[in-house]
C-alpha cells in the first residue's frame, strides 16, 4: 500500500497511521521478549471479531489494564480484577476475554516454568525456525496453517482460551514466527 507522499510498498492491510506505524516497526519482528509473546497472544484473542485497528488504538489503556501483560503478575489476579477491568470502557469490555487473558497468563507461567520460555517452544512447535511466505497480496494469505493449529493444541492442552489456530497464527504473524509480509512490502525478508 502506497501512501500520498510516500514511495514505500507496504502490505496491503496497513491502510492507516496506527497500522503503519504497527506494520512498519513491530508485526512480523522476530522477539524472545516472554512478555511480548503474552502481550501479543493476549491483542490477538482480544481483538477476536474486531479490528486490529482498534486493538492498536486501545492498547495502551489495554497495557494500563492489565500490568503491561505482566504474565507473573496477571497470575495471581481473580474474579475481582477481571469484574474491575470489564467496568472500564477504555480497554474491552468483554467478560470471556479478560478472563482469558487472566487465565492464559496462569497458562503461560506453566509453560516458561516448564519450557524456559514460550518463544523456542513455540518455535519448537512449528519445525524449529520461522516460516516465510511468499504471497503477492494480502487476502491471499491463509488465515491459519498446520503449524498454527499444532501450536493450538499444544497451548490449548496446558489450558489457553481464546486461542484456536486462526488466533495462533495471528500471534505467529505478529512475533516473527511467519513471515506473511506482500513479496512487494519493504519489510519482507528475502
Amino acid at each position: 500500500m502506497l501512501f500520498p507522499g510516500d514511495s514505500i510498498q507496504r502490505c496491503d492491510w496497513a491502510t492507516s497511521e496506527a497500522l503503519i506505524t504497527y506494520h512498519d516497526g513491530e508485526w512480523g519482528v522476530f522477539s524472545q521478549d516472554s512478555r511480548l509473546h503474552f502481550e501479543q497472544i493476549c491483542l490477538s484473542g482480544l481483538q477476536a471479531g474486531l479490528s486490529w485497528e482498534l486493538i492498536l488504538n486501545r492498547r495502551h489503556n489495554l497495557k494500563r489494564l492489565f500490568a503491561n501483560f505482566d504474565f507473573r503478575v496477571i497470575s495471581g489476579w481473580s474474579k475481582k480484577e477481571s469484574t474491575c477491568i470489564c467496568r472500564d470502557s477504555s480497554g474491552i469490555r468483554n467478560i470471556s476475554k479478560i478472563e482469558a487473558v487472566l487465565n492464559n497468563a496462569r497458562a503461560f507461567l506453566r509453560l516458561e516454568n516448564e519450557h524456559g520460555n514460550v518463544y523456542d517452544y513455540a518455535l519448537e512447535l512449528i519445525g524449529g525456525k520461522p516460516k516465510s511466505s511468499a504471497y503477492f497480496y494480502w487476502h491471499d494469505i491463509p488465515s491459519f496453517s498446520k503449524e498454527s493449529v499444532a501450536l493450538s493444541c499444544a497451548f490449548r492442552k496446558v489450558g489457553f482460551k481464546y486461542f484456536g489456530p486462526k488466533i495462533a497464527y495471528a500471534y505467529m504473524q505478529s512475533v516473527g514466527l511467519t513471515d506473511d509480509h506482500i513479496v512487494s512490502c519493504f519489510r519482507k525478508k528475502t
